[in-house]
């Protein structure tokens, strides 16, 4: 019996984020880094110490699908997320990996595909192999997917792009998170064979996940997105008013230039 409280000295953690720091700390001596993005870099390291180190860790692998979700969400989305906001604005990414038409699919796909219940089972059954593959694939792919999103280089999407890009992002993934907070029984069979733990039964744990989930990814994906839209109309009426006094819409400033308006 694995103890649900115990802060665990992750493999994953004491490789992968110290890696990532020193590849950061790196990258900021030879680019000149905003305060804010190390901020931001740093948050996402913290992010995913936070459900690795702590009793969040052995309760998601030994207990609690729902937890285990979390961790899954903090890899694919929320980390990644900051860490490439927080990469010196002089990185540019890989130009067709992080195309919007290629980067989307590979991170909903992974997303899909990994939570086939005969493969979810699988990679906690190899926790020492499969599992952490699992991990590294959510984080890479939703560096990727954030990419075209938060990044202008190597793509300079308009505020709408963007915009229409993460409500595409919600409309194609939103489906898995409802689909465990709705199906009426328990598809993991890893979860349903483990210790209960707080007085949760095997379906209600799914659908405490599925339904988390769902509602995470409305959130963080409707928030970004509608921020985004709003600077798309923010941009539309400055151009209406450019057109009434008739003056050209190309007299702005650089920073309006760079910030896609």
């Amino acid at each position: 019996m694995h103890d649900p409280y115990a802060w665990p000295l992750d493999f994953e953690a004491l490789i992968f984020v110290p890696a990532l720091a020193l590849g950061y700390a790196f990258l900021v001596r030879r680019h000149r880094t905003e305060r804010w993005r190390v901020t931001c870099f740093v948050a996402g390291l913290a992010l995913i110490l936070a459900v690795f180190v702590t009793p969040l860790h052995p309760i998601a692998l030994h207990y609690l699908l729902s937890i285990h979700l979390l961790q899954n969400v903090v890899l694919a989305e929320w980390a990644p997320a900051l860490c490439v906001i927080g990469l010196p604005a002089a990185i540019r990414g890989p130009r067709l990996l992080t195309h919007p038409v290629v980067a989307l699919p590979l991170w909903a796909g992974t997303y899909f595909v990994w939570h086939v219940p005969a493969v979810y089972d699988a990679a906690l059954r190899h926790q020492g192999s499969l599992l952490h593959v699992e991990h590294l694939s959510y984080f890479v792919t939703g560096c990727l997917f954030w990419w075209p999103a938060l990044r202008d280089q190597p793509h300079r999407l308009t505020a709408g792009v963007r915009a229409m890009y993460l409500f595409a992002a919600f409309v194609v993934a939103s489906p898995l998170g409802l689909m465990l907070a709705l199906i009426p029984r328990a598809i993991y069979d890893y979860y349903v064979q483990a210790p209960r733990l707080w007085g949760l039964s095997p379906l209600t744990d799914q659908q405490i996940g599925g339904g988390a989930m769902a509602l995470e990814q409305a959130a963080v994906l409707f928030a970004v997105g509608t921020w985004f839209f709003l600077r798309f109309l923010s941009g539309e009426a400055r151009a209406d008013t450019f057109r009434t006094l008739g003056t050209p819409p190309s007299v702005q400033s650089p920073r309006e230039m760079s910030d896609g308006r």
